[in-house]
């Protein structure tokens, strides 16, 4: 057996979009006319790909840049349209039992436990499925409801779980078969702080015990700290990949400037942008409703600076705050990309 829990080859997904056809206005003609829409989308352009055992590995992208997709395609949820992947040393395609017992699966939007049964009954059922003989299910599930800090809470029926209990049950359920392959799409999605919290803890738990783990998510600081590599995906194909420090050191010649605005309107976005030297702006609303968070890239803050205080001060436009740090993983994104995670 080699030392890759995953590998995908030119792994290609294709989704046939309707046939509907939109109205558009045609400004030469000067009336609305019906365009057919295209055919084909491509969610998964082609991606290679190698997961090593033992490592957590981060898959970030914006919404809609083909992470949920490779992981379905993964689990066998959805055929590839061409290409392929080895999970576990198993060929997705032509041995999908076996790549699904290779497996534990969280799936982001999705309820993949029953809300009607109580925690201990969802983990019991799911050892069946498994074919676990009751025995040595009963034990496994007490060892996971210890884990995950719920036998207090274990014959209580799952509806009247928080968000963040529900989410151990679920994470349960993808570890009752101690399968050596996990694939966590957005895990802490939705968790209050504590909770999202005691996930990550328990990602860095299952990987000192040797488990192989494939992460998406939105949060970019967890993404940082749970991470061995990441692969960053766009438009469904692998754009940048390597340690986080690795991926970092891409932008070190970048200086990244943190502002606080006061007072923002919407055309001050392009005047900032036509300052020399200035790169990848990206305008997020602060704690603070009164306040706006400006994030840009420049290789010369020296020179940018005296320019961004010029142009933010005017018409009852104030800097309230401005910091110059290090590149950050989310700035390395947001260069590659052009985008923040979550847009």
């Amino acid at each position: 057996m080699n030392n890759n829990a995953i590998e995908a080859i030119q792994l290609v997904k294709q989704f046939k979009q309707k046939k509907s056809k939109k109205a558009e206005f045609d400004k030469k003609r000067g009336f609305f006319q019906k365009k057919a829409a295209q055919p084909i989308f491509t969610a998964v352009d082609g991606i290679d790909l190698v997961i090593h055992r033992g490592e957590v590995f981060g898959l970030l992208g914006p919404n809609g840049a083909g992470k949920s997709t490779t992981i379905r395609m993964l689990c066998t949820l959805l055929e590839p349209t061409s290409g392929t992947a080895f999970v576990n040393g198993f060929e997705i395609r032509k041995q999908p039992t076996q790549v699904r017992q290779s497996l534990g699966t969280l799936l982001a939007g999705e309820r993949s436990i029953y809300w009607k049964l109580t925690g201990r009954e969802n983990l019991m059922y799911f050892a069946a499925l498994y074919h676990i003989p009751t025995r040595v299910a009963k034990q496994r599930v007490e060892e996971l409801l210890k884990l995950m800090e719920l036998t207090d809470r274990a014959d209580e029926m799952v509806e009247k779980y928080s968000t963040g209990m529900k989410q151990r049950i679920a994470i349960s359920k993808a570890l009752v078969a101690k399968p050596p392959i996990l694939l966590f799409d957005e895990p802490t999605l939705g968790l209050d702080p504590q909770a999202a919290r005691n996930v990550r803890d328990l990602i860095l738990k299952l990987k000192s015990e040797g488990h192989t783990i494939l992460l998406t998510t939105h949060y970019m600081e967890e993404a940082d700290l749970l991470s061995d590599r990441i692969g960053i995906i766009d438009k469904g194909k692998i754009i940048a990949l390597g340690t986080p420090e690795q991926l970092k050191e891409q932008i070190q010649q970048k200086e990244v400037i943190h502002l606080e605005i006061s007072g923002w309107f919407e055309q001050l976005e392009h005047v900032i942008k036509e300052i020399p030297g200035i790169d990848h702006l990206i305008v997020k609303e602060g704690e603070n409703s009164s306040l706006q968070n400006i994030s840009l890239q420049t290789v010369n803050s020296r020179a940018a600076i005296p320019l961004l205080i010029d142009k933010v001060n005017v018409n009852g436009t104030h800097l309230v705050n401005m910091n110059i740090l290090k590149p950050s993983l989310e700035d390395v994104f947001i260069n590659l990309t052009g985008k923040a995670l979550r847009d």
